[in-house]
């Protein structure tokens, strides 16, 4: 083995590492590794920069102008509202959240559609008595099988486009991919539609679990040399309130739960009631207390002169594993945390001593302009109903969908590629003001094709040096090795990828070692290829692996065995099927 193999293969380990374990953003780590292999002379500057001018990572940076126009234009909350209807029980509401969801994912981005479908599913569930964690997983786990039916579908197909095209010279057509990607939606789908209610349990998410809770949590301190210092609980007539009850006492920076009613008061304890609006006049009508700081946290989430934001933490949020006090949230953000909910229960205690994970949801009052500040950045996942601050023009939503139509049409018909296609939707989007120019700007997810642009550089180095031949050489633990077992393990290799890294970044670290176990074993290339697709696509034991798995887990009360318990069967169905479809459609 040469150095210039080793320094590649050492440097995609040390990029799988830190990606795995570390908090560190993956732009920044797979630009690091870029900037290494050109500095140490593995890669020449061209080399190391060509993925940022591949078709593939082009066509994803055009789409995002295109979602941005039917997000803008409210056309998936316009269709959403009329797909979903009023069901009677709970399975058809599941189908009616199926099939429009992986319908319209198949044709733009998952994320865009999983986003606009978390507050209609929500309010639609509450209306009709079912419980969002019935519909919210499905609804994710649909989307991503809806975007394997297309090449549009997922930005990994893209990817893996992209690379066939400035690789190996050729290209997948736009409807290729059904001939695997449908029997996958709709074996994928079945078991869903089956076993969805049966493996998910009956919880509740941050928003509804609010709604069914006391409408306050109103804090209260014992005035010093006041009345109440030495009385007990039950002496201060503070055990028995018409409209609330004692929670917890926050003492000496100790928080006392569970309280007895023979717990004597002590000067400058705060006391936090729970309880309906009236709770806070009956407490002022109590002598020795007085607001705690001023601060009445009131909770009602229908209340008209507050705005209320609900927020899943993401990945790149600054604060992760500090408490709130020592991110001074409030400061940094100018937000009012209400309630912070972890794995479908709301957290007890104080909220300034809760230490952030990424997934936590919380409930935010803030000003109207949080959400246009921070809806376009990484620090949160925006999937409340109050997310956005103006309303769609709905007037729009037929001509952005008319738009979508036609670049599908256009390409499909090979009268365009896909990215000439894309080009001319994207520009039309802008044209007919579906979004405005500054809007569709901020749309780009430039971290996203970063990280995209920046694997490329890490699977030309293990082509350049070899080290891509001899993964596949070590793979293949027999000199016999059959095909199907070999696409077998290049499916297993990159599902295990996708749920520890990014799907994209898997897809192009496993890219190389696929042509090179097809050049061993002397067979075609393309059953690799696809499989790749396919694999990187599908995430759906973690909440970590996909970006609307992450989305659904604070909205639906989800707890990450709840991903396993659903996601490994789906995994093994969707596996086996794609590794048995994939040589029939593509022969070795």
């Amino acid at each position: 083995m040469t150095w210039q193999m080793l320094l590649s293969l050492g440097t995609v380990l040390a990029v799988l590492a830190t990606l795995a374990c570390s908090r560190i953003a993956p732009d920044v780590i797979l630009v690091g590794a870029l900037a290494f292999l050109m500095v140490v002379g593995v890669l020449t500057p061209a080399e190391a920069l060509s993925g940022f001018s591949n078709p593939g990572v082009m066509t994803i940076a055009t789409l995002y102008v295109v979602a941005a126009g039917l997000k803008e234009t409210g056309a998936i909350q316009w269709l959403a509202h009329r797909l979903l209807g009023q069901p009677q029980r709970l399975r058809q509401a599941q189908l009616r959240v199926l099939l429009p969801a992986s319908g319209l994912s198949a044709f733009m981005n998952n994320t865009t559609v999983v986003a606009m479908f978390i507050p209609a599913v929500q309010e639609w569930a509450g209306r009709l008595r079912l419980p969002p964690s019935k519909l919210l997983l499905p609804l994710s786990f649909a989307a991503i099988l809806g975007g394997t039916c297309t090449l549009i579908g997922t930005s990994t197909n893209l990817v893996v486009d992209g690379l066939l095209q400035s690789e190996m010279n050729t290209h997948l057509a736009m409807f290729e991919l059904a001939w695997v990607g449908v029997p996958l939606l709709i074996v994928g789908g079945g078991f869903l539609y089956l076993f969805a209610d049966r493996l998910l349990p009956n919880r509740q998410g941050a928003l509804e679990q609010l709604e069914t809770a006391r409408e306050y949590a109103v804090e209260v301190s014992v005035l010093e040399k006041g009345p109440l210092v030495g009385k007990t609980i039950a002496e201060a007539g503070l055990r028995n309130l018409s409209h609330g009850y004692l929670a917890e006492i926050e003492r000496h920076d100790h928080l006392l739960t569970a309280v007895p009613p023979d717990t004597e008061l002590q000067a400058g304890d705060v006391l936090i009631f729970i309880g309906a609006p009236e709770c806070a006049r009956e407490l002022r009508g109590i002598h020795g207390l007085r607001p705690a700081g001023g601060d009445v946290r009131k909770l009602d989430i229908a209340h008209h002169r507050r705005c209320l934001v609900e927020a899943v933490i993401g990945p790149d949020f600054a604060g992760l594993n500090q408490s709130v006090r020592e991110s001074r949230f409030r400061s940094r953000y100018q937000a009012v945390i209400l309630s912070i909910s972890r794995h479908g229960k709301r957290l007890p205690g104080k909220l300034g001593d809760i230490s952030f994970q990424v997934g936590d949801t919380l409930l935010l009052e803030t000003a109207q302009d949080f959400v246009d500040q921070y809806r376009y950045r990484k620090d949160f996942l925006l999937v409340s109903a109050l997310n956005d601050s103006t309303p769609p023009d709905f007037r729009k939503a037929p001509l952005a969908l008319g738009i979508l139509a036609s670049m599908v049409l256009a390409s499909a018909s090979g009268w365009l590629s896909i990215l000439e296609a894309a080009l001319l939707a994207g520009g039309a989007m802008l044209a007919t003001r579906c979004v405005p120019a500054s809007k569709a700007r901020r749309y780009v997810d430039l971290s996203v094709l970063i990280v995209i642009g920046a694997s490329f550089a890490l699977g030309a180095a293990m082509t350049k040096t070899g080290a891509a031949s001899q993964i596949a050489q070590w793979l293949m633990f027999r000199d016999d090795l059959a095909p199907w077992l070999a696409l077998a393990l290049v499916y297993l290799m990159t599902v295990i990828f996708t749920e520890l890294i990014t799907n994209n970044a898997a897809a192009v670290l496993m890219f190389p070692i696929a042509i090179a176990m097809a050049e061993q074993l002397g067979v075609s290339y393309m059953p690799f290829t696809v499989a790749i697709m396919f694999a990187a696509s599908a995430s759906f034991m973690t909440p970590l692996g996909y970006q609307t798995n992450l989305m659904v887990l604070g909205p639906g009360g989800y707890r990450f065995l709840d991903y396993v318990r659903l996601g490994a069967p789906l995994s093994l169905i969707v596996g086996t099927t794609a590794v048995v479809l994939v040589p029939v459609v593509w022969p070795f």
